[in-house]
């Protein structure tokens, strides 16, 4: 049996594969409803102000505290709190509202840090072009003059999170569509081309991280497919992004929103009954554990389906829910710390072990955009 029947056959949507199904007895309405919104709220402050406490100096501009700060953007959104924005721009101007690695990257990790300079345009009113000066000089290089007819560069999944969103948002801002078709080629190529097939699996809807993974490629200990929980999540909040950002009707929309459906349709039988999802949602014995990054992003990708009626509330809801309240309740500490993120990497051995004591900013930040689009719901 070749790797692609092997994956078709033991990771697609049956529980056998992809971990054990959440037991009938967890669907009890206490475990199953969402908590106040206030005690969400309250759980995301916590978060929120234990990073900030503890990082007096903002850092740098990279794809990981980039996506801290656009959680904590989400959370201005929701509390209008001033020492969010504050921060969020202390952040942006220390760093000039520039990009790493300057306005000639076309590397995603380095566009990230445009999407919270996007949130703090749109935060303050627009009309200062500074703050976009360098994301719009970069993206317009990539869709108009440096090499447009090359789409290869989102070779790992990670990217679609990374720059999916600043295509589509700038396309908006701007009215101009060439930005949301740079976007649709560079991601048919992820989806459809790199390494041949594309990184998504067609059989499960998951997603490889990138192509030494695919068919044929590195495998768990067990010889199951490693379907890496962090990449799927990036995968899930850069569709989630793209699809707030584009109106409803716009050009591959729909594509995009059928995507993101069977990604995450594909994750329920994965799911521990604690709430959590494994490092490796193929093989469920492969370093096994609750793991707070991925979860965090599902949470949000099956918050954002629901609200929206992509996904039928019964049971997609619930899974959210169940996520909630493992994130809270079992990661979250009384300070505000919040443990069990797995470290950077690129599939489920790094940054092992994953414990209680083990943070990263990214992680965060994937929390406080999973309890915003809760507070939706």
């Amino acid at each position: 049996m070749d790797r692609r029947r092997l994956l078709l056959s033991t990771a697609a949507l049956g529980t056998a594969a992809l971990g054990t199904a959440i037991p009938a007895s967890l669907s009890a309405a206490a475990r199953a409803a969402l908590p106040p919104r206030d005690e969400i709220l309250r759980a995301l402050r916590r978060a929120a102000d234990h990073w900030i406490s503890a990082h007096g100096d903002p850092g740098d501009n990279q794809w990981a505290r980039a996506t801290f700060f656009s959680g904590l953007m989400a959370l201005h959104r929701a509390t209008r709190e001033p020492r969010y924005l504050a921060y969020a721009r202390s952040w942006a101007e220390k760093h000039d509202y520039a990009l790493h690695n300057g306005v000639t990257t076309r590397h995603a990790d380095d566009h990230n840090a445009g999407q919270a300079y996007l949130d703090l345009y749109e935060a303050e009113g627009g009309g200062d072009g500074a703050k976009l000066a360098a994301l719009e000089d970069s993206l317009h290089r990539m869709t108009y003059t440096d090499r447009p007819e090359k789409n290869d560069d989102w070779w790992w999944d990670d990217a679609l999170h990374m720059a999916m969103p600043p295509f589509a948002r700038l396309s908006v801002l701007r009215g101009d569509a060439r930005y949301a078709e740079k976007l649709h080629a560079l991601h048919t190529h992820t989806k459809s081309a790199e390494g041949g097939p594309g990184l998504l699996d067609p059989g499960t809807g998951l997603w490889y991280r990138d192509k030494r993974f695919l068919p044929g490629g590195i495998v768990s200990p067990a010889g199951k497919p490693v379907l890496w929980s962090r990449g799927n999540g990036w995968v899930t909040g850069g569709h989630v992004k793209t699809l707030k950002a584009l109106p409803r009707g716009a050009a591959h929309t729909a594509e995009y929103r059928g995507t993101l459906v069977r990604l995450l349709r594909a994750l329920r039988p994965a799911q521990r009954e604690d709430g959590f999802w494994n490092v490796n949602l193929a093989d469920a014995a492969h370093l096994p554990g609750p793991e707070t990054s991925g979860t965090s992003f599902f949470t949000y990708g099956l918050a954002y389906a629901v609200r929206t009626g992509l996904l039928p509330r019964e049971g997609h809801l619930r899974a959210a829910a169940l996520a909630w309240r493992g994130l809270v309740t079992k990661a979250l500490h009384e300070d505000g710390f919040l443990g069990y993120v797995q470290g950077v990497g690129d599939r489920p051995e790094s940054s092992q072990p994953v414990t209680h004591g083990t943070t990263a900013d990214f992680g965060v930040g994937a929390f406080l955009l999973a309890g915003t689009e809760l507070l939706q719901v």
